[in-house]
């Protein structure tokens, strides 16, 4: 069993304000979250524990400005800590992925009075969680809603559907929920999760990715009040090119996954009790093939963090282009977003293969259950399974040969 929650956080870790990329306590947290990952994915151990840590670590400010009381790190460092997550526990970077979306939806955004206190509620550690997908929409990730709908009360709202796919929500405290208005227009809520009248479920029974909570949420006659709904007529409407940040994410994950691939495979060649009577060394080690496979893995690992943050200092570019001009920006954020289409493509592949050439290190023993390798393979599958490869490369090729626009909402 890892070590109690308590003792890890009120004496082990003790963390700086504002928590940084470069802080030394954050590696603290990561070791100490990979402690008990393997554990937690071969019996369906819920991290309630690790998110608690998470947030009272402030990890969710890293973006945010240092002068807003946030860790001010860059999209690359932000990228950076989360391929480290990633090797750590993917499905605790995957729990807080959305989170990341919404708070960088927000930093783009005008600095309303509600933008404002949203910002100052992550500097004090919430986690964001996200209810978006309807499965009536036949169309997935093209922002549609059919049924979650805001009805008239008061000076208010109430808020009535249904949501699938809720990644990251049944830990969270706040609620990022695309609605329908009361004309039938699209709009954006963020509630508390605690709410009367919201219901997070725990009914995600994928075979990877298993602990991330995506589940089906339900809202009934929930109370929404008028300054926690945005439309896409206000000035923080959803813009675009931001969607990259989500879909980066995941590439990061799996680039961390290679990374914890590699160490899996270092530690079973020092442990590999025998080797075939026909190999050409006595012991596993000094084995050539073993050698080379393991190498594969180190430059798979290399090659998809390199990738994942060429990316990333795509995004930072956009960062300094909207004072260039409309023109511009959109020319960067038509970079960024085939960067982040590219990697995923290359680092979805590589992951998977290095998950595959653990078994060749360690040889039919390593199947056992015991050992939860297969995990790897289902984490990084059920990633990439996210926005499949073949959309994804027939809209760079469509671009490439006809300069045809990519698409620009969710799921690109």
């Amino acid at each position: 069993m890892i070590k109690s929650l308590e003792k890890v956080s009120n004496t082990t870790i003790q963390f700086s304000t504002p928590l940084t990329a470069n802080s030394p306590e954050l590696q603290q947290l990561f070791d100490f979250i990979a402690l008990g990952a393997a554990d937690r994915d071969r019996n369906r151990i819920l991290p309630f524990d690790v998110v608690e840590l998470i947030r009272r670590s402030r990890l969710g400010a890293l973006r945010i400005p240092v002068s807003e009381g946030g860790g001010g790190s860059s999209a690359r460092e932000l990228f950076e800590v989360v391929i480290r997550l990633g090797e750590a526990d993917p499905n605790v970077a995957h729990i807080v992925r959305n989170h990341f979306s919404v708070t960088e939806r927000i930093l783009r955004s005008e600095r309303s009075e509600r933008n404002r206190r949203w910002l100052k509620a992550v500097v004090d550690g919430a986690i964001i969680g996200l209810a978006s997908t309807e499965l009536e929409v036949k169309r997935a990730g093209g922002g549609a809603v059919a049924n979650t709908k805001l009805t008239p009360d008061n000076d208010g709202y109430r808020l009535n559907g249904t949501k699938y796919y809720s990644t990251g929500s049944l830990y969270a405290d706040l609620i990022f929920v695309r609605v329908l208005a009361p004309d039938d227009t699209i709009a954006i809520a963020l509630l508390p999760t605690k709410r009367e009248g919201i219901e997070l479920v725990d009914d995600w029974d994928g075979f990877g990715q298993r602990l991330t909570g995506t589940g089906t949420t339900t809202f009934t006659n929930v109370r929404v009040e008028a300054d926690e709904v945005f439309f896409e007529t206000d000035t923080d409407k959803d813009n675009s090119p931001y969607n990259i940040v989500p879909q980066l994410f995941l590439t990061a994950i799996n680039a961390g996954i290679i990374r914890s691939v590699l160490e899996d495979a270092k530690k079973l060649v020092h442990t590999r009790p025998r080797t075939f009577y026909h190999a050409v060394a006595e012991q596993a080690v000094d084995d050539p093939l073993l050698q080379q496979t393991v190498g594969q893995i180190a430059a798979n690992a290399f090659a998809a963090e390199a990738i994942v943050l060429q990316a990333a200092d795509a995004l930072d570019r956009l960062d300094g282009a909207r004072s260039e001009g409309e023109e511009f920006e959109t020319a960067v954020a038509l970079a960024a977003s085939l960067s982040a289409a590219k990697a995923k493509l290359i680092v979805d592949d590589l992951s998977l293969r290095s998950a595959t050439l653990l078994f060749e290190v360690g040889g039919a023993s390593t199947t056992k259950q015991s050992y939860n390798f297969d995990r790897h393979w289902r984490n990084a599958r059920t990633l990439a399974s996210h926005n499949p490869s073949h959309f994804k490369a027939r809209a760079i090729g469509d671009y490439e040969i006809n300069g045809t626009p990519l698409p620009q909402r969710g799921f690109f």
